[in-house]
């Protein structure tokens, strides 16, 4: 799992040419909401190696956060071959983290 969040972002385009699975993270390192969904990640993304995980720094004037309409952190978007096939926004367990790798057919 990333420790933190990238300041270099991919263009909307890139995110959007990848192909399989892939887990887009919004946040900032100081987010307090962020720092406690850490752990959760860790124990759900610890079912799905191979998952690509793209952890962005987000905020304003941020243009792949606005491209996704985010709007708290952390959020988590849910990507199969460059679509959008789920989200979760400041999530409370690992579980439903969990849910959402399952439909992207990621656990092991």
């Amino acid at each position: 799992m990333i420790s933190s969040y990238s300041t270099v972002a991919p263009s909307r385009e890139e995110v959007d040419a990848l192909p399989g699975p892939t887990l887009v993270e919004f946040g900032t390192d100081w987010c307090g909401f962020c720092k406690a969904a850490q752990p959760l990640l860790a124990e759900a993304l610890a079912a799905a190696p191979a998952l690509r995980h793209l952890k962005i720094e987000d905020g304003s004037g941020r243009a792949l956060g606005r491209s996704f309409k985010v709007k708290l952190w952390p959020t988590l978007v849910f990507m199969r071959d460059g679509r959008e096939v789920g989200r979760l926004v400041r999530p409370a367990s690992a579980e439903l983290i969990r849910q959402e790798l399952g439909r992207l057919g990621t656990v092991a």
